[in-house]
């Protein structure tokens, strides 16, 4: 299952730019459904047809436009998902519904939308292979060293399993592969490696953490089963979510 993921983002972003930005949006689509049905568990009922259209139209408006008109978009389907969950109901529930779909909103498809953000670039491609690779050495290189040296949980009332021998693993290895991206994908400083490392491990860690903080007081244990052996989407996507803007920011302003 990794393998074939790997193929079909590696796929999308050589063939054609635009295969990447599609599939993200399906991607991300789903993840909103999965999030969507688990809230449900609260008894929280978010509106997903403003929430599946507003996801989509950030991400288009980012590819096709940058940053201003993917806020634009942000503010107009937060303003969708009020409208909507106000006209279908109207009581208090409706507040607590709409809190949490502009929660969705935010955490999915706008973070998404800066990996998208990256896709624009001359050197899109070559970007977002960077970005992905720098949380996926993080994920493995916090896993091995985790299961060899792991001792002192990080967050053991949230991810036990977590440990601080496991993220010095995830810094290490992240370094390695940062500054090999951004010397030989992005033609950058190696410095620029550094800085992506130690902000994609951090952002990683803590969307990470989220996540399982989320699932624990959802009392799930993976957000849903699409992906055999994997999980839910948002159990692959959960890093790369909180990590996309802080890897944006350091490849478009030092790379």
């Amino acid at each position: 299952m990794g393998l074939g993921l790997i193929a079909l983002l590696l796929f999308s972003l050589y063939f054609d730019i635009r295969i990447f930005v599609g599939l993200a949006a399906v991607v991300i689509a789903a993840g909103v459904w999965e999030v969507a049905r688990a809230v449900t568990l609260r008894s929280i009922r978010v509106p997903l047809v403003p929430l599946w259209v507003g996801g989509v139209g950030m991400m288009v408006s980012a590819f096709v436009g940058g940053e201003a008109p993917l806020l634009m978009a942000f503010a107009l389907t937060c303003g969708a998902i009020v409208m909507w969950r106000v006209l279908e109901d109207g009581g208090l529930a409706s507040i607590r519904d709409s809190a949490t779909g502009m929660f969705i909103a935010t955490y999915l498809p706008f973070l998404a939308s800066f990996a998208i953000l990256l896709a624009r670039r001359p050197d899109g491609p070559w970007a977002v292979l960077t970005f992905v690779a720098v949380v996926v050495a993080n994920d493995t290189g916090g896993y091995a060293a985790g299961v060899l040296y792991g001792k002192h949980p990080m967050a053991p009332s949230i991810s036990p399993k977590k440990s601080w021998e496991g993220f010095a693993g995830s810094l290490l290895l992240a370094v390695v592969v940062a500054v090999a991206m951004a010397v030989f994908a992005l033609d950058a400083p190696w410095w620029v490696g550094i800085a992506l490392a130690v902000a994609g491990v951090a952002a990683s860690t803590v969307g990470d953490l989220s996540e399982s903080l989320i699932k624990r007081d959802l009392g799930l244990k993976d957000m849903g089963s699409i992906l055999p052996g994997h999980g839910g989407i948002m159990d692959r996507l959960d890093s790369l979510l909180v990590a996309a803007p802080f890897v944006y920011v350091i490849v478009e302003h030092l790379a």
